[in-house]
């Protein structure tokens, strides 16, 4: 008996939408993704789900005015962050601009739905250099227009502590070093100043510090460069100046890290 191909293709689409139905329903707080993101945002996370690095989404981990970050589980079980940019925040697609032009590896679109896209993918591209350079941060997985997966860096859904939370006690002169070395690597290895540097971006995770949130990190070449890498040096130093920390000069901060 010949099957009319009009009721296959109905069976088929009957087919895909229960499976994608069942892959939702793993999706732990799904409806609460719906409710603040767009549907474009939404299909970008089925497509992660089905062809990408996802296998499920649970809670919000942090959430702010440009960016929502979500812990999710990889297709092997691994802990995984979803980190979403937000295309509706107008006042952060403006202060984009200025970190995205004078970037050879990035052109500005128009478009602001475009300016977060790049945004997104200059993040990942930055967290990749990074991670080949040796510096610990969150190793970048996938980027999809304005969604960036990557590396949790926490436990059970619990995100490691950033620098600023520690009590003072627990701010170290190791620490210190190593945050020293990680600028280094980042400035000689991987030809990139972060741009936004402090405590509130480093964590401590395992006993070592892990570098985030590197959207905003311009080459070398970048036109803002020196001033951002100045703006780097005297954030660190003051912070663990603070911490009772015997820290060196600015100049001779800079000095150190060109030469490492």
């Amino acid at each position: 008996m010949v099957q009319d191909p009009e009721d296959l293709s109905r069976r088929h689409e009957q087919k895909i939408e229960r499976e994608r139905s069942k892959r939702t329903k793993d999706i732990d707080a799904f409806k609460t993704v719906e409710e603040v993101l767009d549907k474009r945002t939404v299909m970008v996370l089925y497509q992660a789900i089905n062809n990408g690095p996802l296998s499920r989404i649970f809670g919000t981990v942090k959430a702010g005015k440009e960016a929502r970050i979500y812990w999710a589980e990889g297709k092997g079980g691994e802990e995984l962050a979803v980190k979403i940019y937000l295309t509706s925040s107008m006042e952060f697609k403006k202060s984009m601009r200025q970190y995205i032009e004078g970037d050879p590896r990035f052109k500005v679109g128009k478009d602001y739905r475009q300016i977060v896209y790049t945004w997104a993918q200059k993040e990942y591209r930055n967290l990749m250099e990074a991670h080949d350079a040796g510096v610990r941060v969150p190793k970048p997985l996938y980027v999809k227009e304005n969604v960036v997966v990557m590396e949790f860096v926490g436990e059970g859904g619990k995100p490691a502590p950033v620098l600023k939370t520690l009590p003072k006690e627990q701010i170290t002169a190791g620490i210190f070093e190593e945050v020293m070395d990680a600028m280094g690597r980042l400035y000689r290895n991987a030809n990139l100043i972060h741009g936004d540097l402090s405590e509130y971006n480093i964590m401590l995770h395992n006993g070592r510090t892990v570098l985030i949130d590197f959207g905003q990190a311009v080459t070398r070449e970048h036109p803002l460069a020196e001033e951002l890498l100045k703006r780097d040096v005297g954030n660190i130093i003051r912070f663990f100046g603070k911490a009772g920390i015997d820290v060196p000069g600015e100049e001779d901060v800079l000095e150190c890290l060109r030469r490492r």
